[in-house]
């Protein structure tokens, strides 16, 4: 492909996350780099927190509350009113604090003398010592005076953003932001009276640093990329400022949730913001767009593209997919985070899981081992769509150039493996080659527990700067994970699990309840192997996900297979997702789910490990079935 004269703005838009940036830009830019494309890129979540935190942006919320409809105040506004003047002096020091620009005001903030404290710090009441020792030491062990200062700074945000959520913006979130409005929407009605509506005070402000941006970078091609639903609003927003202001600039909308949730678009309002709607990978598809727009392709050329025909009110939707060979993975080229101000990333404070905690504190390099998942099998996920089907890996040799090449541009090396599954043999061969080039890092990322990582393999991975890793028990039913199709036992979980944690790595295990015929006897028997598994020292950091049936797994593709029946979907013209089904147990697994992660919760701070798994529960539950002792004997003990 010849240079293109266009220069392609790549924007991350609100709200993704606050501590790193989003990797799909860096992948797109460094891409379009290496093919001779003008690409640079920008974060407006970023953006947009950071203006929203700030003296003036403060003054102009508390502005709003005179407004406000009723007499009473809910507590966070209340509180944020009576301590204005506290909050505009210590939002600056405290955004500095948590980029890691100012470590040593952690002393003021830590005393708790320093920042206003709102209704989010009652949260801290819990855990007050009856012998006048630290209050957050009972749950969480001794913290230092940084962990507890980001912590308490942490709290003094969400704060803030109750009161923005109160007075200014109620769909405001700093991840899920606006969430209802997108996700498994079958029309675009709530979203496109929400785009009508008169705008926030989030809505002008992220108009403005839109604006701001597209003057900076002086753009031809605007790619939007959304990965979750929460960030589909501000995508639209942001889009709809660039066709008010600058309808020549060409709008592009792909990333995941275009990926799972628009495959079947028929929507023709979504095209008033955006031009272009891409599925999948987005390296081939912009490859076969640019050239379109340079005039060296036809429409009908185009590669796996959602367009509009004809005109705004008459025209229909249309899929243009001219079958081409997608971009090999050891093609598409090294990321680049140029552009990025990494030093103003947000390094906030989750105590309340481990593995959450490694994910939100500090800025990690996000990269990915190999596209998509080489086991592709399990049943509840989506396997049948492109970025979990096709597996396509790279030599250690290339992988480990990319890694040094992100660390000589970053000066960070420490990386977030984003892999669906990173296979073991890719995994050793990094270790290797790693070792070879005497080269160091820290690393985690997501693996399946599979009898492949023997003890050695994974003392050879904590050697090369492996610090925790995550994988799917899921349901710990032998049962249902032969129904899941996971190919992997509770026993072998547990001594694959033992052997990185006997390596000094953190082992956080991905757990789910609901799935189909999943009984309330399944359910204990569970959490009694998770027990186990956590008293043990096998696992260290655990998540429960309530089951969710998605139209592209194979238990929404085959629901007999699984004993369900899927409830009718109505007319679809926009989002097409989750699917609700019939399990014909009709066990209350939402009830059940309070249970589970109460005691989640507990064994995580080593907690009520000696009690019977039934005291967690509201309701009588059956016995488990499992031995006591079961993972201590499959540990061979």
């Amino acid at each position: 492909m010849q240079t293109s004269p266009r220069r392609v703005l790549s924007i991350i838009p609100p709200m993704t996350q606050l501590n790193t940036p989003y990797p799909s830009t860096a992948y797109l830019t460094g891409f379009l780099r290496s093919r001779g494309v003008d690409a640079v890129q920008d974060d407006l979540a970023l953006k947009l927190v950071l203006e929203l935190f700030t003296p003036a942006s403060l003054a102009a919320l508390r502005d709003k509350l005179p407004a406000l409809p009723g007499k009473k105040r809910p507590p966070a506004l209340a509180s944020f009113d009576a301590q204005f003047q506290r909050y505009t002096a210590t939002i600056g020091p405290a955004i500095a604090f948590l980029q890691g620009r100012d470590p040593t005001i952690a002393h003021r903030i830590a005393s708790r003398a320093f920042l206003p404290e709102g209704p989010r710090f009652a949260s801290l009441d819990v855990y007050i010592d009856p012998d006048g020792g630290d209050p957050l030491a009972w749950a969480f062990g001794a913290l230092g005076v940084q962990d507890k200062a980001r912590h308490l700074a942490t709290l003094y945000l969400n704060d803030l953003a109750d009161v923005l959520r109160e007075a200014a913006d109620s769909r405001f979130e700093f991840v899920r932001y606006a969430e209802s409005l997108a996700m498994a929407q079958p029309t675009f009605n709530p979203l496109a009276a929400a785009l009508a509506a008169p705008p926030t005070l989030v809505d002008e402000t992220l108009h403005r640093l839109t604006l701001e941006t597209l003057a900076h970078h002086q753009p031809q091609v605007v790619l939007l990329s959304v990965p979750f639903p929460g960030s589909v609003y501000a995508a639209f927003r942001i889009a709809q400022t660039i066709k008010a202001h600058h309808p020549e600039i060409v709008t592009v909308l792909g990333g995941g949730f275009v990926n799972t949730e628009l495959r079947e678009l028929t929507e023709p309002r979504v095209f008033d913001y955006f031009d272009y709607l891409t599925l999948d990978d987005g390296e081939r598809p912009l490859l076969a767009l640019l050239e379109h727009l340079d005039g060296k392709r036809g429409r009908s050329r185009l590669v796996r593209t959602y367009v509009r025909e004809g005109d705004a009110t008459t025209g229909a939707v249309r899929y243009i997919n001219l079958v081409e060979a997608d971009v090999p993975f050891a093609e598409v080229g090294t990321p680049t985070w140029d552009g990025l101000p990494l030093d103003r990333y947000l390094s906030i404070l989750d105590m309340l899981n481990p593995m959450h905690r490694l994910w939100s504190d500090g800025r990690w390099n996000k990269l990915t081992v190999a596209h998509g998942c080489y086991w592709k099998k399990c049943t509840f996920c989506d396997v049948s769509l492109d970025y979990i089907g096709r597996y396509d890996g790279i030599g250690a040799g290339l992988l480990v150039d990319r890694i040094e090449a992100v660390v000589n541009e970053t000066g960070q090396t420490g990386f977030h493996f984003v892999d669906e599954a990173a296979p073991p043999k890719a995994l050793k061969a990094m270790a290797d080659e790693l070792a070879r080039r005497n080269r160091s890092i820290s690393w985690w990322g997501n693996i399946r527990f599979e009898k492949s990582f023997t003890p050695e393999l994974c003392q050879q991975l904590a050697d090369s700067g492996c610090i925790a890793i995550s994988g799917g028990l899921e349901v710990a039913s032998d049962r249902l994970l032969q129904l899941m199709k996971k190919g992997v036992s509770v026993d072998q979980v547990a001594r694959v699990t033992k052997g990185f944690s006997d390596a000094g790595i953190l082992v956080h295990a991905y757990l789910m309840y609901g799935f189909p015929t999943q009984t309330v006897q399944d359910t204990v028997d569970a959490l009694e192997y998770v027990r186990q598994l956590f008293d043990a020292g096998c696992i260290q950091s655990g998540f429960f996900h309530r089951f969710v049936c998605t139209v592209h797994s194979p238990v929404g593709q085959n629901p007999d297979e699984f004993g369900v029946t899927l409830k009718p979907l109505p007319p679809i013209s926009f989002a097409k997702n989750d699917v609700g089904f019939i399990d014909p147990t009709g066990v209350d697994h939402d009830s059940l789910g309070v249970a589970l992660n109460k005691a989640l919760y507990n064994y995580m701070h080593g907690l009520g490990l000696d009690d019977d798994v039934r005291n967690w529960f509201s309701t009588k539950v059956p016995k488990t079935r499992v031995p006591r002792n079961f993972i201590a004997r499959a540990l061979g003990g």
